[in-house]
This record gives structure tokens, C-alpha cells and sequence, in this order.
């Protein structure tokens, strides 16, 4: 992923169907992803997670699907959302 001034985030799933709903939802929106495997230390549930660039608020996205949502600053992961 090309890296900028936009926030890098990456989602983590409950369920492969779950992340692609997602990736049909930023596309729609012309925001660039990339589908990946989740980092080992950030767990998931399907295995597979999303790491995209946006430098607005992030909130319209978030979908039942989502597991967690990570900010990434310089390798490292903040959790900024999570859901319960």
C-alpha cells in the first residue's frame, strides 16, 4: 500500500464474507485496499483482514462484519475500534 498523509488502517473479520461486504463498500467510495492475511499478533477469526489508507472519519464504514479496527502507526497497531 502506497503510503501518504491518510491514516493506514487495517480490519480484521469475523468471516471471509464479511470482508469482502466491506471491500465492496470502500470501493464504492474509490479507496484503495489491499486484501492481506491478519498479522499473527492481532489474531482473527477467518485469517483474512483489510489494510487501506482514508484520511477522513472512518465511522460510515464500520459494519457488523468487523471484528476490530487497528490504526497502524510505524509497525505498530492501535485498537481503535472493537466490536462486542
Amino acid at each position: 500500500m502506497v503510503k501518504n498523509n491518510d491514516a493506514n488502517y487495517i480490519c480484521l473479520f469475523y468471516t471471509h464474507s464479511g470482508a469482502i461486504k466491506f471491500t465492496n463498500i470502500i470501493n464504492a467510495e474509490n479507496i484503495s485496499y489491499k486484501i492481506l492475511p491478519t498479522p499473527r499478533k492481532l489474531s482473527s477469526n477467518c485469517g483474512i483482514s483489510v489494510e487501506f489508507c482514508y484520511d477522513k472519519d472512518i465511522n460510515p464504514f464500520i459494519i457488523s462484519d468487523i471484528e476490530k479496527v487497528f490504526l497502524i502507526n510505524d509497525r505498530n497497531y492501535e485498537l481503535i475500534y472493537e466490536n462486542e
